[in-house]
């Protein structure tokens, strides 16, 4: 295969990065439009984009359509044997464009690159889905039930057309999203985001080495455009082309994706989501345990330097303020350490947190910090959460008097709460779903997912494909 070759670069003698797009089985470069990219602005170009090249007519199956799922496991599997970065280089290539664009660390995007391997397994693509389709069938073809009246129906999970906006904080994102859309046979145009323009054609072009022709590859079209140009998503964003929109991203982002919200066309939403952490107040049974506490409570805050809708922002700690300073002292020391998903050192926070944390230093009572605005760590202790957003390993911390006081500082946009004690979490569980929380773990392991569960609230594989019913009543 050619993805064992050495890295050769993209990027030209201007110093601008080639990006190509990946157009249903063919790879297509091209220098016609320049852009920049999100964090440093850096230059990067990239072919035209032609529209009626990206989906199959309505009057077409897709690719994938009738391919049965156990022949797309195969697929994919094969495909995770060859995403080993060491060996691949399209991988390779993508690491080092992803280096010029991001903020992160080379070590923290190589594990990155890294972590897709454990989700890609025959083992795990097969339990998820029995565990959300109950097996194959509905996928593969029309299932018969009888009602308790005797009328007979059949029903399929038919394959979907979907637009995906692709989430740019993590590269191992473009892995998983592609296996999604190949799982549900869907015909797909996925949105690189400008912060990785680079990792899903590199996974696409090692798809292309292993069967080029394969319905799945034949199925994905990967392409950039800047997000909100009303001249390419007013003519995408239609239910003429798709049923879908699969979105990752900021608050304006999907602001601007619901606006072509119509009949016959939907948007999943993976919108903003804040986390946060509860800790009770067997944190202060010793010295040693208060250590430990603090350091999982580190690890959940600065998963991608904070950069990561699961990564805690909040903590909301059972004790008397004394207790509580304790702890944000040592948490303040642990922000500064060394993790595979986050650095010692990171962006530091910006003006507007620092302005808002100077103002609450010298003129409210109640508030205490720790730390700096040097990227190592920032921990501000409040009576309540501050109204500002945390971030960029800046961890707001707020005694409460009992769990069940914490509760309400969770809202619908609250997606993880990481707990400790664990066996307390069946105090608070309940209370927090109703206030809108979708995930609740025990602290420090925000970034350890159970493979099958929803995210979100919702099965998104269970969300991408249109349920049809073939009804004899």
């Amino acid at each position: 295969m050619s993805t064992a070759a050495t890295y050769a670069p993209t990027a030209l003698k201007t110093g601008k990065i080639r990006v190509p797009h990946f157009v249903r089985g063919r790879l297509v470069w091209g220098e016609d439009t320049e852009y920049l990219s999100r964090d440093f602005g850096v230059p990067f170009v990239t072919p035209r984009l032609e529209l009626d090249e990206l989906f199959v007519p309505r009057t077409s199956p897709g690719p994938a359509f009738d391919a049965p799922v156990a022949e797309i496991i195969d697929f994919l599997v094969e495909t995770a044997q060859h995403l080993t970065l060491e060996k691949n280089a399209y991988l390779q290539e993508s690491l080092e464009m992803t280096l010029r664009v991001s903020a992160l660390p080379r070590r923290i995007i190589e594990n990155t690159f890294r972590r897709p391997g454990q989700f890609l397994t025959r083992e795990a693509l097969e339990y998820r889905i029995e565990r959300i389709f109950g097996g194959p069938e509905l996928l593969d073809g029309w299932v018969e039930h009888t009602d308790p009246n005797g009328r007979v129906s059949r029903v399929r999970a038919f394959p979907p057309r979907l637009v995906h906006m692709l989430a740019g904080n993590s590269p191992s994102a473009a892995m998983t999203s592609i296996a999604d859309a190949a799982l549900v046979k869907a015909v797909n145009v996925f949105k690189m985001p400008s912060a990785d323009p680079f990792t899903t054609v590199a996974v696409l072009r090692t798809m292309a080495d292993i069967a080029r022709d394969h319905p799945v590859l034949q199925s994905m079209s990967a392409v950039y455009w800047r997000g909100g140009d009303a001249h390419v998503e007013g003519v995408l964003y239609r239910s003429q082309y798709f049923d879908k929109l699969v979105a990752w991203g900021g608050g304006d982002a999907i602001a601007n994706a619901a606006r072509y919200v119509g009949p016959g066309f939907q948007l999943i939403s993976f919108d903003p989501k804040v986390s946060m952490s509860i800790i009770g107040r067997e944190a202060f049974a010793s010295e040693e345990t208060l250590r430990e506490v603090a350091e999982l409570a580190a690890a959940d805050a600065t998963i991608f330097n904070q950069d990561a809708c699961v990564a805690a922002r909040h903590v909301c700690v059972e004790g008397d303020v004394d207790d509580v300073d304790r702890f944000c002292a040592l948490l303040c020391e642990r922000l500064g350490s060394d993790r595979a998903f986050a650095s010692a050192v990171g962006p530091k926070p910006p003006a507007d947190i620092r302005e808002a944390v100077d103002g609450l230093r010298f003129l409210e009572p109640g508030y205490r910090t720790w730390g700096d605005y040097d990227g190592r760590g920032l921990v501000v202790r409040s009576p309540e959460p501050v109204d500002f957003h945390p971030t960029n390993k800046t961890v707001n911390v707020v005694p409460v008097a009992s769990m069940l006081d914490a509760v309400a500082f969770a809202t619908v946009a609250t997606q993880t709460v990481g707990i400790y004690p664990t066996h307390r979490k069946t105090e608070v569980r309940d209370r927090l779903a109703t206030a809108g929380v979708q995930r609740v773990v025990k602290l420090g392991s925000a970034f350890t997912g159970s493979i099958g569960n929803p995210h979100d609230a919702m099965y998104p594989l269970h969300r991408f494909v249109n349920w049809v019913v073939d009804d004899d009543a």
